[in-house]
């Protein structure tokens, strides 16, 4: 008799659990959100991770706080997330230095491929490689033969190793056979900032926040790493049109901690959904040289995929390039 007790105690414990996370997930989320961005404020991830962010808290009924968790490449802000409760009350979106981390360091302390629940993609698009207003070259067909004949002399800027800016530094170093002298910041926004008051001479940066640094002729836009030509930009010729062979595709995911039930999961992909269908925010996206994803990339799955594929690649392309994973700072 004790141990049918026992039985039924236990079996009870067991439904309760199985009920406690559908109807956890029906009420989410009951008070806000922290969305964690791997970089300084103001830069090109923290830009669409706010737009989005508002977006979504509209969507779900309570506010996304953006917390800046900036350095080491962007690994601090992934470490953050890997200390979150698994509820989906702490969320991070980063771009595809994540995907490339493994390539870069060699003490993460955690395994890339499964220590993060992709929630969904968000946008794409290229890279925009820029100089100060002073450098000599006016256009880029004298800009690279520029950038490799003086190549000892100048500083590029990045947002510290494993940010776009760094590996879009890398790329252009390996394609134009040319060592810079690299500048490294806790973001892409203190960088620019330099670049827009001459301290440093270039920068491979996101559309999204070089876009209206060029617009405003406070730095020079040379070229951009996409296949084609940038609608707010018909001027700048891809890198491509110039006889040098690079070509880099920024994307932002977003994600949460491993182990986040399903259900709340997919209310997440929901709201991301909702924002990427809303016509203000895909102007803003365009506004500023990136789109969203193609609507049958939106699932889950599909950022899960991308994911994999892209730590594969970079971690080719990296060795190529002879760059050897070195310590997290």
């Amino acid at each position: 008799m004790l141990v049918n007790t026992a039985r039924r105690i236990a079996l009870g414990g067991l439904l309760a659990l199985g009920l406690a996370a559908p109807a956890s997930a029906q009420t989410f989320p009951s008070r806000p959100v922290t969305l964690i961005v791997p970089f300084a404020a103001g830069g090109p991830s923290d830009v669409i991770a706010r737009l989005v962010g508002d977006h979504m808290g509209r969507t779900l009924g309570q506010q996304f706080v953006v917390e800046n968790v900036a350095g080491a490449g962007g690994t601090a802000g992934a470490k953050r997330l890997l200390t979150a409760e698994a509820d989906g009350y702490v969320l991070l979106i980063h771009h595809l230095a994540l995907a490339a981390a493994p390539a870069l360091y060699n003490n993460l302390g955690y395994d890339t491929q499964t220590a993060f629940a992709p929630v969904g993609l968000v946008n794409a698009g290229p890279m925009v490689i820029a100089g100060k207003l002073a450098l000599p070259p006016v256009d880029a067909k004298s800009f690279f033969p520029f950038a490799k004949a003086q190549a000892e002399k100048l500083t590029i800027a990045h947002a510290g190793v494993g940010s776009n800016a760094h590996l879009c530094a890398v790329l252009m170093s390996q394609a134009l056979g040319a060592k810079f002298a690299q500048v490294a910041y806790r973001g892409t926004g203190p960088a620019m900032n330099d670049l827009v008051a001459g301290q440093v001479d270039m920068l491979c940066d996101q559309s999204t926040t070089a876009v209206p640094q060029i617009q405003g002729d406070k730095i020079r836009a040379y070229a951009v790493t996409s296949t084609e030509r940038l609608g707010v930009l018909p001027n700048t010729p891809t890198v491509r049109e110039t006889g040098v062979d690079l070509e880099m595709t920024i994307w932002h995911g977003l994600y949460a901690p491993k182990g986040t039930p399903a259900p709340v999961l997919d209310r997440l992909n929901t709201a991301l959904r909702a924002a990427l269908k809303d016509p203000t925010v895909l102007d803003r996206f365009k506004s500023v040289g990136t789109n969203a994803f193609p609507e049958t990339e939106w699932t889950r799955e599909a950022h899960a995929k991308r994911f994999g594929a892209e730590i594969a690649k970079w971690a080719a392309s990296l060795k190529a390039a002879g760059v050897n994973p070195q310590n997290v700072n």
